[in-house]
């Protein structure tokens, strides 16, 4: 299997109110087999542990490498803003070289970052790590969507994709409840090292496998790396997300607030070339004509404020826990168990519940993510300082279910209608939105609940914080009401 190659006609894709383009046929021996969707699942899954793994970390970090906030804040954002920055080229040359190919290669980078990141001296080394670790699961992460759009059809397709959905989704809740684990845990003394470390061997079986059982997949024709595009889209990601992530800690110097002023004028300019590049008939690195997909388009509107809102949730909760609540990192993971039981069921639940009601399916979803703040808004009202593990539970459940109901159906219905030989671009237009969004959540609502706590204290900041993701739910809950009711 690992010899086969798919090959996908090149076409544009289809113009608003036009059928999809045809699914081309796969070659027997190039399907991609249970091990294999479970190798590339693997591959989903590091990178998005990895983004929260760290939260519970950060703590024993700063007390070990006396890193200091602006440090510590680089060392989750650094790693964010790189992943964000290169997702999409990363599934433009999947699409040019092979998508096994670079999956292989990003693998073997995250691994060998992830070593450098365990054996860090000092803590700017560690934020140099992190931002190499970074980089390298965008070269990976997209080859897993664009693998599956190349090499499944129909049901196998649909069961996928729900697949890689709860994957991402129970990813970044593991990754925070594994931090936990690991610190306490202590192996050999490595103490925060190890939340790193243990990617290791995890990456060396990935690689195995994926030799083995994951098919080669490209394009027909591909296209040439856009280079004006890529430096105008890192420009203005760059411009946007890193002084969002120092700001605070560093006390919003001069360069933060004309970084900010450059984002507008780049990302506008990053629009116009794309536009007048596609126009050309020229393939750019994010195609405008992509944005007619209807379903690709209102998922992307959508997903941005629910992945704010996610790591949003996940940054505050872990420091209110430790912080306020004098929590250890063991705790603190575990206190998000019953989001990761309930998101879980909800995710093998949705395909067939989708099947039935659609996609208001989303829009239960975010209806029971509110209620589960809500609830959880009352117990830390009620409890504080002696909010337990009990106590969260009811909340945390309810929201957990709720975002098993919306994600992985989210994933699946983006893609529904991206023809194939574009399936490394759209899988990184819509991974790229949503790692944005992630690191854009963790960069606001994190610092607004740290710029809160000195003045209305760590309840009342929480609190805050809760309000505020609560009306991020609300939007969601408005633009299901505008996704498209069926899913191909």
């Amino acid at each position: 299997m690992s010899e086969a190659t798919v090959r996908t006609p090149s076409s544009s894709p289809a113009p608003t109110g036009a059928a999809p383009a045809p699914v081309p046929v796969i070659r027997h021996g190039a399907v991609l087999g249970p091990l294999g969707l479970f190798t590339v699942l693997l591959g989903a899954a590091l990178p998005l542990i990895d983004f929260f793994i760290v939260n519970v970390a950060l703590p024993t970090i700063d007390g070990d490498l006396a890193a200091g906030p602006a440090v510590l804040e680089l060392i989750v954002g650094g790693y964010g803003v790189a992943y964000a920055v290169i997702l999409v080229l990363g599934g433009r040359l999947g699409d040019t070289a092979g998508r096994r190919r670079l999956f292989l290669i990003g693998m073997a980078a995250f691994g060998v970052t992830s070593l450098a990141c365990g054996l860090a001296p000092t803590a700017w080394t560690l934020v140099g790590a992190r931002v190499a670790q970074g980089a390298a699961a965008a070269l990976m992460l997209p080859q897993v969507l664009a693998t599956i759009q190349a090499t499944t059809q129909g049901p196998r397709r649909a069961r996928a994709m729900s697949l890689y959905g709860a994957t991402a989704g129970l990813s970044m809740v593991a990754g925070q409840i594994l931090g936990g684990v690991l610190v306490a845990a202590d192996v050999a003394g490595s103490g925060w090292r190890s939340v790193f470390l243990v990617n290791v061997p995890v990456v060396v079986l990935g690689l195995v496998l994926a030799v083995r059982a994951v098919p080669e997949t490209r394009s027909e024709r591909p296209a040439s790396v856009d280079v004006l595009g890529t430096l105008l889209l890192t420009l203005s990601l760059v411009s946007l997300l890193l002084p969002l992530t120092e700001g605070r800690a560093a006390g919003w110097p001069l360069w933060t607030w004309v970084s900010l002023g450059v984002f507008p004028c780049a990302a506008t300019a990053f629009w116009r070339v794309e536009r007048r590049a596609d126009r050309a008939g020229r393939t750019p690195l994010v195609p405008p004509s992509l944005l007619r997909l209807e379903a690709l388009r209102r998922g992307l509107v959508m997903v941005a404020p629910f992945s704010i809102g996610f790591s949003g949730f996940m940054f505050v909760v872990a420091v209110a826990l430790q912080q306020g609540l004098r929590m250890g990192p063991v705790a603190a993971g575990l206190a998000l168990v019953p989001m990761a039981t309930a998101f879980f069921a909800a995710s093998l639940a949705g395909p067939r519940l989708v099947g039935r009601f659609g996609t208001r399916v989303v829009t239960v979803g975010g209806v029971l993510q509110a209620l589960g703040i809500l609830l959880l808004l009352l117990a830390v009202m009620r409890d504080w300082p002696e909010l337990g593990l009990a106590a969260l539970a009811p909340g945390v459940a309810v929201a957990g279910l709720g975002q098993g109901f919306q994600l992985p159906v989210l994933m699946r219905l983006m893609l529904s209608d991206v023809p194939a030989d574009r399936a490394g671009v759209g899988s990184g237009v819509m991974v790229t939105t949503q790692q944005s969004a992630l690191a854009l959540g963790v960069a606001t609502l994190g610092s607004l609940f740290l710029a809160l706590n000195p003045s209305m204290g760590m309840r009342d900041a929480f609190a805050v914080t809760l309000l505020v993701q609560l009306g991020l739910v609300a939007l969601t809950v408005l633009l299901s009401l505008r996704l498209p009711r069926v899913m191909r």
